[in-house]
């Protein structure tokens, strides 16, 4: 059990849980992109511990970068996108694959991938550790997904709460 602020989280999804699917999903990914070079397309801040373990366990050439956006408002997405810092590299005839903490609204990987495309990639492919099928709000194909959840707020491995619970190696829930 964590407390942040005002909320209590308890235990949801354990650290050897989380790593075994990134396992799982670096696995699958170097064999769907043999023979390519994807550039890896970390979300950031929530995306940072999942898209460094995933690169971690590419076994294909591919390079990584990241992008920041915001969208949350303590414990609620705003619905609304405003990119912070942007691509430094060219995405032009690039395979990206773009890597989110978690999918809820689905609102903000959409916009990010409409971003992205306007620099004319080969591909984009998305990977989201979480996903949530009840809150989402726009239909999104995601290529990869670490683990489907029901609509509960979720902290730690990455997702905070107002900025705190990133560095926890499990995955939490509001009690």
């Amino acid at each position: 059990m964590l407390t942040i602020k005002d909320k209590t989280f308890v235990p949801f999804i354990t650290a050897e849980t989380i790593q075994n699917r990134v396992l799982e999903l670096a696995a699958q990914i170097s064999l769907d992109y043999a023979g390519k070079q994807p550039l890896i397309v970390g979300v950031l801040n929530g995306a940072v511990l999942f898209a460094a373990d995933l690169f971690r366990n590419l076994t294909i050439p591919c390079e990584i970068t990241f992008i920041r956006v915001a969208s949350y408002q303590a414990t609620e997405s705003s619905g609304k996108l405003k990119q912070i810092l942007g691509l430094s590299e060219s995405v032009t005839d690039r395979h990206l694959i773009v890597v989110e903490d978690i999918v809820d609204t689905g609102l903000t990987i959409c916009e990010v991938c409409d971003q992205l495309r306007a620099g004319n990639p080969a591909s984009i492919a998305i990977a989201t550790l979480l996903f949530k099928p009840a809150a989402l709000k726009k239909e999104v194909a995601l290529d990869y997904v670490g683990f489907e959840i029901e609509n509960r707020f979720v902290l730690g491995y990455g997702l905070d709460y107002d900025g705190l619970g990133r560095n926890t190696k499990d995955i939490l829930v509001l009690q």
